[in-house]
């Protein structure tokens, strides 16, 4: 919602949130939680990447690990084959990541039906199996090692991501509750309504593409430089399959939804480890329970409950206003019906 109250509450929110996650490490300590708060925050990144772009228009990236692979292989061979420093890879891993969008997305966005979803998943396999087959030039299923660390410090390192995260999910927020986003939207609703309009829609999904695809890519870099090698698993279907289940249980086409269900399942993964054989089996009853009865997810829907309850709480606690006498019809030449339904208007 673009209700101007619930903007302040939303930057509230997540400053709350983004403090709360900040100090954690230094509450609890251990190395062992800054490592599973890091990839937290990269999972984060991944998931907010893929909502902007499926969640918005509603064509759904099933190989969303393609970019993520492409970003992480970026950064590996710049650092370890062409011995440039560690931070050069993270732009150059977003543009790569987005050659690679315009290259699945021009022939196949400007088609109906699954065709795009196949297509994007047919090219993480084939990533994943050239891979496999240069061998001589990608390490094989060992993958890339030797990879250089961007921090030398774990939990700089983790305040760093943390960072991007919040960049990133406030740029991506701030795009889909504008003119652009609304026009994504409305592609989802309905595209040829949308034709009619002179909307060139290709050129917003590709586009949207090309935005997820490079902080797909920017987050695969920063994978790269956190577990200091690379292999073939990350172009794995499983790992698409994972990020959208993140964003479903976040709350689609929400954005900052994604981010708390990529933090939610990451720390309920580790959490089950104790219960060892019975871990995968809790965590899919507990992933299908929340499908079933949440369909529209979970961490999107109860924040947007919470700021209504905020909201109304701070519309009560301000004085209201005396009521102004309604104006003669003919002295303004306006109603007074007129006068109350202006101020019963809403900016968006």
């Amino acid at each position: 919602m673009n209700n101007p109250r619930y903007r302040n509450i939303d930057r509230v929110g997540a400053i709350v949130a983004l403090g709360v996650l900040a100090v954690l490490p230094l509450i609890f300590g251990g190395r062992y939680l800054v490592g599973v708060l890091t990839v937290a925050a990269i999972y984060g990144i991944w998931a907010v990447s893929w909502d902007f772009m499926s969640g918005l228009t509603g064509r759904e990236n099933f190989g969303h690990s393609l970019f993520i692979g492409v970003g992480a292989y970026t950064a590996g061979f710049m650092n370890t084959v062409f011995g440039f420093g560690p931070w050069w890879s993270l732009p150059a891993s977003m543009l790569v990541a987005v050659v690679f969008s315009l290259v699945m997305g021009l022939p196949t966005l400007r088609l109906k039906g699954p065709y795009f979803a196949l297509a994007m998943l047919s090219g993480a396999v084939i990533m994943q199996r050239l891979m496999l087959i240069f061998w001589e030039y990608t390490g094989g299923e060992e993958g890339i090692q030797g990879i250089e660390p961007l921090l030398s410090s774990p939990l700089h390192f983790y305040w760093f991501v943390l960072a991007v995260l919040a960049l990133v999910t406030a740029l991506l927020v701030a795009l889909a509750r504008s003119n652009w986003g609304l026009i994504l939207k409305a592609i989802r609703g309905d595209e040829a309504t949308c034709l009619a309009a002179g909307l060139n829609i290709t050129f917003y999904k590709i586009a949207s593409l090309a935005i997820s695809a490079a902080f797909a890519g920017l987050g695969g870099a920063l994978y790269a430089h956190y577990q200091l090698q690379v292999s073939p698993q990350l172009f794995a279907v499983v790992t698409s399959i994972t990020i959208i289940t993140m964003v479903y249980v976040g709350g689609m086409a929400s954005i900052y939804g994604a981010v708390g269900g990529a933090l939610l399942l990451t720390l309920m993964t580790e959490l089950l480890r104790d219960f060892g054989e019975w871990r995968l089996m809790i965590y899919s009853l507990v992933l299908i329970a929340i499908l079933f009865f949440l369909p529209t997810g979970l961490v999107a829907p109860i924040w947007q409950k919470v700021r209504q309850r905020l909201s109304g709480r701070s519309q009560d606690a301000q004085p209201q206003a005396p009521a102004k006498p309604a104006a003669p019809a003919g002295k303004t030449g306006r109603s007074a019906l007129d006068g109350e339904m202006v101020g019963k208007g809403e900016t968006i």
